[in-house]
C-alpha cells in the first residue's frame, strides 16, 4: 500500500487529510508535537506509524526529513499563526515561523523527491494559504514563498506531482490557537476541513499546481489580481486580524 506522511497530523487540516487518505487506503505516518494527541490518532487510523517532532528545531526537521524519504505522498501541512501585527510580535517568533513555513517545507520536499522521481510515481501537497496572494505580514509572505516554490520545484522535477494548496477561512483550531477574533468573517467564507481536503485531492489527481478551494476564494483571488496592490493590502490588513 502507498504510504503518506502527514505533518500537523492531530488536527485541521492535517487530520483531515489523515482521514481521507486511511480511508482510501493509505499508510500513515503523522507528525506532530504534541505524543498523546499523536497516539490517539494512531489508534484511530490502525495503528499508523507517529512520529514525535517539532519542525521549529533541527532535530524535529531531520526526523520529519528521514521519514518523507519512505513516504508515496508528503502533506507539509504544519503551521500556524501569531497573535498581533508585525512589530506586535518577537522577532524569534518570526523566525519560528519561517522556519515551519519555508525551511520544512524545502527539506521535506527535498528528502522525499528523490526516491519519488526513482520509482516514477508519488508528490508533495504544500499547504499554503489564499493569504499567499495578499499582503499579509509574515504569515502571508511565507506562504507566497510555499506557492512560488511548489510552482518552481513542479517544473523542475518532472515524474512526480508538486502542488500547493491555498485555502482560506477554515474550521480548525489555527485561530484559536492564535488567540484571533473571527467573529467578524461572514459565515460564506468558512470553509469545512474535509470538504478542503476532497477539493485539495481532485485537484492533485488533476496536475493542477495550485488548488484554491471554495468558489468564493477562487473568485476573491481572480479578484485580487485585478485591483491595485495597496487596495488589496489595505483589505488583506484587516480582514481577520482581531485579537483577543
Amino acid at each position: 500500500m502507498p504510504t503518506a506522511l502527514i505533518t500537523g497530523a492531530t488536527a485541521g487540516i492535517g487530520a483531515a487529510f489523515a482521514r481521507r487518505l486511511s480511508a482510501d487506503g493509505f499508510d500513515l505516518i503523522l507528525l506532530a508535537r504534541d505524543a498523546e494527541r499523536l497516539a490517539r490518532a494512531a489508534k484511530e487510523y490502525g495503528n499508523a506509524e507517529v512520529v514525535v517532532a517539532d519542525l521549529a528545531t533541527e532535530e524535529g526537521i531531520a526526523r520529519a526529513e528521514e521519514a518523507a524519504r519512505r513516504a508515496d505522498l508528503v502533506i507539509n501541512n504544519a503551521g500556524f499563526g501569531h497573535k498581533g501585527r508585525f512589530l506586535d510580535v518577537p522577532i524569534e517568533d518570526e523566525l519560528t515561523m519561517l522556519r515551519v513555513h519555508c525551511e520544512a517545507v524545502l527539506r521535506l520536499t527535498h528528502a522525499a523527491l528523490p526516491a519519488m522521481r526513482d520509482r516514477g510515481r508519488g508528490g508533495v501537497i504544500n499547504v499554503a494559504s489564499v493569504a499567499a496572494f495578499f499582503p499579509r505580514g509574515t504569515y502571508g509572505a511565507s506562504k507566497a514563498w510555499v506557492v512560488s516554490f511548489s510552482q518552481g520545484v513542479a517544473q523542475d522535477v518532472p515524474g512526480v506531482h508538486v502542488m500547493a494548496l491555498c485555502p482560506g477561512f477554515v474550521h480548525t483550531e489555527f485561530h484559536e490557537r492564535a488567540r484571533m477574533d473571527m467573529s467578524g468573517v461572514p459565515s460564506p467564507f468558512w470553509l469545512d476541513a474535509d470538504e478542503v481536503v476532497a477539493g485539495a485531492l481532485r485537484d492533485f489527481r488533476r496536475g493542477l499546481a495550485v488548488s484554491v478551494p471554495g468558489a468564493q476564494y477562487k473568485a476573491l483571488v481572480g479578484l485580487g489580481r485585478l485591483l491595485p496592490r495597496n487596495l488589496t493590502a489595505r483589505f488583506s490588513g484587516r480582514a481577520g486580524r482581531k485579537y483577543r
